[in-house]
């Protein structure tokens, strides 16, 4: 199993297993990780799922859709690593991946 490391904004690092298949807001949202509250359920339809994925991950996950580009402007300040947590499917590919939490999800 891939594994992802979550890290909050505090500083505190959570290392979990996710299974393939899942999203890395679904391996958060099963793992009870705090800093990614999943209002949405995964539907692309809120940004409180919000992580800034490692810059040495960035040009490794897959490219953003427009319709994930578009809620990132309702994220709490997005920056050029900025991603929703719910549309990064976890392959093998992913094992390693880190992402951080912002200071708060709105």
């Amino acid at each position: 199993m891939p594994k992802i490391t979550y890290i909050e904004f505090g500083g505190t690092e959570h290392v979990i297993d996710v299974a393939e298949g899942l999203t890395v807001m679904e391996g958060a949202r099963d793992n009870s990780i705090p800093g990614i509250d999943a209002d949405c359920g995964g539907a692309c339809a809120c940004s409180t799922c919000h992580v800034y994925v490692d810059p040495s991950w960035v040009e490794k996950i897959p490219g953003i859709e427009s319709m994930e580009e578009d809620m990132l402007d309702f994220a709490y300040e997005p920056k050029e690593n900025s991603r929703l947590s719910c549309q990064l499917k976890v392959t093998a590919d992913l094992d390693g991946l880190v992402v951080r939490m912002p200071e708060k999800q709105v």
